[in-house]
């Protein structure tokens, strides 16, 4: 693996060579995949190349939760670290990681740091956790450390917090969900702290998006931009791919890392889609030795875009997630998808926190309730939410308004990712 950006026959020589490699260490260890291939008798040694993919069934996340250990290609006392997936979308599920599985994760995330400008020398604050069996905060915590850079593991906590440890060490660069940035701005403005003299560069953003899928900055990041002169990058990644999409200075979508993974977006038929086509992004991991995947479908609905970066890298760019293929709302014969909904929100300087409820009705379809805390009065931000959700969804959900003890409650309380949607 090599930090200096390959060209596209090198990305195309090099992911075939792994794909071969990948395909006959999943023949001889890995016993879900040794049963598919039996079942639908594929011969692994006639793939020589990515284009031999479609001969080869998909992997479902039903499949990885229902075998999750017949995916174990080592023995148990090869493995060094068990990581659990958040749960968003179902129940969590296990990832067993050696020590040169950890080893390929710092290597990623260090290539994430120096796609968004990080560098030797950068301290970075860490916002979220570090425990819990969460990949995500070791994973940049390892990449801080093979980058050369300094870090700062204050973990999820309050903003007041925060700022002490920023004001203290001074770090150069913060890794957070955006929404909890927009805390951190309200809390510097009511305690007279300067944004912009705090020394902080930039944000590498995860859990939520800041862009649109066409690539343009989405109300959170036009708020955060408002007051805050910092570059945001946005982020795509999940525990069972062990590998990170992050935006370049560009800002033009997530950079594939095309030594670590192979990616194809598919429709529902599992038929290849082209650039700028959204469909549901599905992996199959490269060097992966505890629990690589093959033709993964992760459930997120993205597309991607292959024209030159200005950067230099030749790698496709992965869009925003626009949706999770079973988090997709049929209401009143409108498709939604949750992130519309957040966006609609959003715009609203009133609406402090929310949760959206989606459950069926008595005849079967989708109804979506929207529970608001709110920093002003109801009469104001009532109507600005309805006309907001409207312009944006063309329709308009039920919507009570609570207090943000009610909201906090409503939340599962072991959740290590701010939930903003229910399914009843």
């Amino acid at each position: 693996m090599t930090s200096t950006p390959l060209t596209l026959t090198e990305i195309g020589n090099y992911q075939n060579t792994k794909l071969k490699e990948q395909l006959a260490y999943l023949k001889a260890n890995s016993p879900y995949y040794q049963r598919l291939f039996a079942e639908h008798k594929v011969d692994v040694e006639s793939i020589a190349s990515v284009t031999g993919l479609v001969h080869i069934p998909t992997t479902t996340k039903e499949d990885f939760s229902n075998y999750n250990f017949d995916f174990l290609c080592v023995p148990r006392n090869k493995v060094v670290d068990y990581t659990t997936t958040s749960g968003t979308t179902g129940s969590p599920v296990t990832v067993a990681l050696t020590e040169a599985d950890l080893q390929r994760l710092a290597y990623n995330e260090e290539q994430s740091f120096i796609c968004a400008g990080g560098k030797a020398g950068d301290v970075y604050q860490l916002m979220l956790t570090l425990d819990r069996q969460f990949m995500a905060g070791m994973a940049y915590y390892l990449g801080i450390r093979k980058l050369g850079a300094g870090a700062v593991r204050v973990g999820p906590i309050s903003p007041q917090m925060q700022w002490e440890n920023i004001l203290r060490f001074r770090p150069t660069a913060i890794v957070a969900v955006p929404s909890f940035i927009l805390k951190l701005i309200d809390y510097a403005q009511a305690n007279g702290i300067d944004l912009n003299q705090s020394g902080i560069h930039r944000a590498v953003c995860i859990g939520e998006p800041v862009r649109h899928a066409d690539l343009q900055p989405n109300t959170l990041a036009k708020r955060i931009g408002e007051k805050w002169n910092i570059n945001l990058h946005s982020t795509y990644a999940s525990t069972e791919m062990q590998t990170a999409f992050t935006e370049c200075e560009h800002g033009k979508g997530g950079h594939h890392n095309p030594e670590l993974l192979i990616v194809e977006i598919l429709d529902d038929a599992g038929n290849q889609l082209k650039a700028g086509e959204f469909g549901e992004v599905t992996i199959t991991s490269l060097g992966v030795e505890g629990m690589p995947l093959l033709r993964y479908r992760t459930g997120d609905i993205c597309c991607y875009y292959d024209e030159p970066c200005a950067c230099g890298r030749h790698t496709i760019r992965l869009s925003s997630v626009v949706g999770r293929k079973n988090q997709m709302i049929k209401y009143k014969g409108t498709t939604i998808f949750p992130p519309s909904i957040y966006d609609a929100l959003s715009v609203v300087s009133e609406v402090k926190d929310y949760i959206v409820e989606v459950s069926k009705n008595d005849i079967g379809t989708d109804e979506i309730h929207i529970y608001i805390s709110l920093n002003g009065s109801i009469d104001v931000a009532e109507q600005k939410i309805k006309a907001s959700l409207q312009s944006k969804l063309r329709v308009t959900p039920s919507l009570s308004f609570v207090s943000a003890q009610q909201l906090q409650s409503m939340r599962p309380v072991e959740s290590r990712k701010p939930v903003m949607i229910i399914f009843r």
